[in-house]
């Protein structure tokens, strides 16, 4: 029979079972504080309180005066010096919580048809002659905002509007595993490789990978974040401001001691919420941006003046300084005109601080100035629908949204007219440059972050092939063809600066006609990838240069078989999207 204890005796021995583990508890804690900053974790209403950012939402009891009142005494006290002009007051009109009785449709002024959205009007790159045009050049793009919108649309059922597919997005968004380059004082490494068309008899695809060198994380230098957010009311919609919360807290997670967070907001006027603060103070950055609720109009081009002034005055020496804007694109208060906005963050960019957009929402989605912002600003757009869209961004593909390894790059590709008749780009309408560009330094093009890669495809006629056009009635005799197996296809060359230099690098390299499998099958798997979400692209446009028997079966057919390893998922997701695509509805049925 089991003794008993005295009353006494238990609890005597209940306290002394307290004590030691509250001691033992203080020691963790202890050792804890001495390996992770002090203010890491989850917010909570009594610690943010603490540091100073209410977590409160606009209601009756007079919480939307608690937090206009925050932001008002941050405006007065942050932005007052980075500006002659008096300081901005916020307004922070009284909103209901996200999906409570105020709906995004209600939030600005009724129905959100997909009409209201914008999109860069962009006609398909025609075939060109060889012997007329041999020479094509653009500007490179690793922005991947048209394939998470796109995958947007197919969600809802619908198909997207034409001008919201741009095909080399679609292709840019995945990985392709070229290898990298081998001298680390050249930062890209060039892949090459050409295959029979499978949308096109008797046309081939010529293939060209740009792989960059990426970062050792001990090599990476500090990051100067201005977190540029759009609180305005068009932003009441659980896919815009509470994402852009969770996106933001994913990033926030990848911060180092040596980092630092700025947050500027803007709704119907900007203001500076937080001041430079170091990314091991992770509690206090995410206080701050959880803090933030939305109401107002939208003052976007006076935010972006706010981030710019601030992101110049917390610059570090050997620092990367980025503005990381959240928005919707709907500016309709202020600056608002995409060109007065293009010429201002052209000015702006000469000071060396980079520019990332990104997008969230339907409805009044603006692309439009988000094309023009990120081209503009040297940084990169991208869309997010989803908060695995924003893991991929902001922890899968870290270094290559933050750390550039270079800028303003361009390509140029000759083809050789003995070997080539006819050429198409595919994709990259928006991005096209005039031939002397290349070699121009003041010319403005894209911004490579670290391990990024680029890929390109041109749809080409081979010399002596069925041309798109008639031949000239008075044109010389045609030219002989040659067709030794060493013989130049084309010629490719990428001209590039090194961030912060005003001088460009180049780097060239033949494209050879040899070893052209026989079959597509036979091609590399990357290549066979790469097509397969090229013609899912052409396909939605509704591009005229694909033989209609080519559907949507043979596309998931050739994506199918082009896999390979995909931990991931993405690659089976695309499969998925081809099955929707054949299933989705025109957006005016």
């Amino acid at each position: 029979m089991r003794r008993q204890l005295p009353a006494q005796t238990k609890t005597i021995l209940a306290l002394s079972l307290l004590l030691s583990a509250t001691a033992l508890t203080a020691a963790r804690v202890t050792a804890a504080d001495r390996v992770r900053p002090q203010h890491d974790g989850l917010p909570t209403a009594a610690t943010c309180a603490e540091l100073g950012f209410p977590q409160q939402r606009a209601d009756e009891d007079g919480a939307t005066g608690k937090i206009q009142g925050l932001f008002q005494k941050r405006v007065r006290s942050s932005v007052a010096p980075l500006a002659p002009s008096p300081a901005p007051t916020m307004e922070m009109e009284a909103m209901a919580p996200v999906g409570g009785a105020v709906a995004a449709a209600d939030a600005i002024g009724g129905e959100l048809p997909y009409d209201t959205e914008k999109y860069p009007d962009a006609t398909s790159n025609p075939i060109k002659q060889v012997d007329a045009e041999p020479v094509s050049t653009f500007s490179i793009d690793v922005d991947t905002a048209s394939y998470a919108n796109v995958r947007r649309f197919l969600n809802d059922g619908t198909l997207p509007p034409r001008d919201a597919v741009r095909v080399e997005e679609m292709v840019n968004y995945f990985d392709y595993g070229y290898a990298p380059p081998t001298d680390p004082a050249v930062p890209f490494a060039i892949h090459t490789s050409v295959v029979p068309s499978p949308w096109a008899d008797g046309k081939e695809i010529v293939h060209i990978g740009l792989q960059g060198y990426d970062l050792a994380e001990d090599n990476r230098p500090p990051l100067n974040l201005v977190f540029l957010m759009d609180v305005s009311g068009s932003m009441n919609d659980p896919t815009k401001l509470p994402l852009v919360q969770k996106a933001l807290n994913l990033l926030i997670d990848e911060l180092r001691p040596e980092d630092h967070v700025s947050i500027a907001v803007y709704a119907g006027a900007a203001g500076a919420v937080l001041q430079p603060t170091p990314g091991d103070q992770k509690l206090k950055i995410r206080c701050a941006v959880d803090a933030m609720r939305a109401g107002g109009s939208t003052a976007g081009g006076e935010g972006l003046a706010l981030a710019y002034q601030m992101a110049e005055q917390s610059h570090q020496k050997d620092s990367v300084t980025r503005v990381i804007l959240m928005t919707d694109g709907d500016f309709n208060v202020g600056i608002a005109d995409p060109e007065k906005l293009e010429d201002f963050v052209a000015e702006k960019r000469d000071t060396g601080v980079y520019l990332s957009v990104y997008g969230f929402g339907r409805g009044n989605y603006n692309d439009v100035m988000m094309q023009t912002l990120s081209q503009t600003g040297n940084g990169t757009a991208a869309y997010i629908d989803t908060l695995q869209e924003a893991r991929k961004l902001f922890r899968d593909d870290f270094s290559g949204s933050l750390f550039p390894i270079a800028d303003d790059v361009k390509i140029q590709v000759e083809f050789n007219p003995d070997r080539v008749a006819e050429y198409r780009l595919i994709g990259y309408e928006t991005r096209l440059l005039n031939r002397e560009d290349f070699n121009n330094d003041q010319v403005d093009a894209g911004e490579v972050g670290a391990g990024a890669s680029v890929t390109a495809l041109y749809e080409i006629t081979p010399a002596g092939g069925k041309l798109s056009v008639d031949p000239l009635r008075y044109e010389d005799a045609p030219k002989k063809v040659s067709y030794e197996p060493d013989a130049e296809l084309a010629y490719v060359k990428v001209r590039y600066k090194l961030p912060g230099a005003d001088t460009s690098e180049l780097i060239e390299q033949p494209i050879a006609d040899a070893d052209r499998p026989a079959a597509l099958a036979e091609a590399p798997e990357a290549t066979r990838w790469a097509l397969a979400v090229a013609a899912y692209g052409q396909k939605l446009r509704g591009d005229p240069w694909m033989d209609r028997s080519f559907d949507w079966t043979a596309i998931g057919d050739l994506a199918q078989g082009a896999r390979g390893q995909d931990p991931f998922g993405i690659r089976a997701e695309f499969v998925q999207l081809v099955r929707a695509a054949d299933r989705a509805k025109s957006v005016n049925e």
